[in-house]
Order: C-alpha cells, then sequence, then structure tokens
C-alpha cells in the first residue's frame, strides 16, 4: 500500500510521487470515485513535453470525461499502457497500478500535502 501521507496532491485531484527527478502522476481516489466506473483512459505518449496547467488526456466513465491537467513541467518518460488496456485501474487501485504518467521535471510547483487535499475535499 502507498503511503498517502508520502505523496502530493494537486486542486484538480491529481497525486505526485517524487522518486529523484521524476514525478509519477495518477488521478486520487476521490475523483476516481466521482467519475465512477473508467472505461476509457487517453494519455500523452513518451516524449511528449507538457507545460503546468494544460490538459495532458483524458478520463472517459460512464458519466462522464475528465481531463487529466499536467501538475507539472516536463517531459513523459512513460505513460502507464497497463491504465490503457484495462482502464478500471484508475477506479481499483489509482494510487498503485493506476497510475498514469511518469514526467521527468527539474521543479515542482506549490503542491498539497494529504491533510490539505482531505480538507479542500471535505472527505
Amino acid at each position: 500500500m502507498t503511503d498517502l501521507n508520502a505523496l502530493h496532491y494537486t486542486e484538480e485531484h491529481e497525486w505526485i510521487a517524487i522518486d529523484g527527478d521524476v514525478a509519477t502522476i495518477g488521478i486520487t481516489d476521490y475523483a476516481a470515485e466521482k467519475l465512477g466506473d473508467v472505461v476509457y483512459v487517453d494519455l500523452p505518449a513518451a516524449g511528449t513535453t507538457i507545460t503546468e496547467g494544460t490538459v495532458v488526456g483524458e478520463i472517459e466513465s460512464t458519466k462522464s470525461v475528465g481531463e487529466l491537467f499536467a501538475p507539472v513541467n516536463g517531459e513523459v518518460v512513460e505513460a502507464n499502457q497497463a491504465v490503457v488496456d484495462t482502464p478500471e485501474l484508475v477506479n481499483s487501485d489509482p494510487f498503485g497500478e493506476g497510475w498514469l504518467i511518469k514526467v521527468s521535471t527539474s521543479s515542482l510547483p506549490k503542491l498539497l500535502t494529504r491533510d490539505e487535499y482531505t480538507a479542500l475535499t471535505g472527505e
């Protein structure tokens, strides 16, 4: 189990795990629950340069379509093909196998702690 307190969060309901200069990014359990059953995930390809705050992907569910916003500037080094092939991983394991992209980044914006994020969502 991932230590949720060790992660960073955005107001757009993404989590970020930092390992050196690589940020692994996914959506939170709160976002996955609000989306409902995820049926399709579109992610940027490795090598894509992303800019913080821009839409870089899409997550479709039986209820709605959600946009994936880039929480950092950098270059995508890996997209999770398992999530593309099996979108329900976003619902079943959002903090583990349901991660979305890994980005090489040299700086991080102001991010939320777990406590700040749970205060934001009221969870």
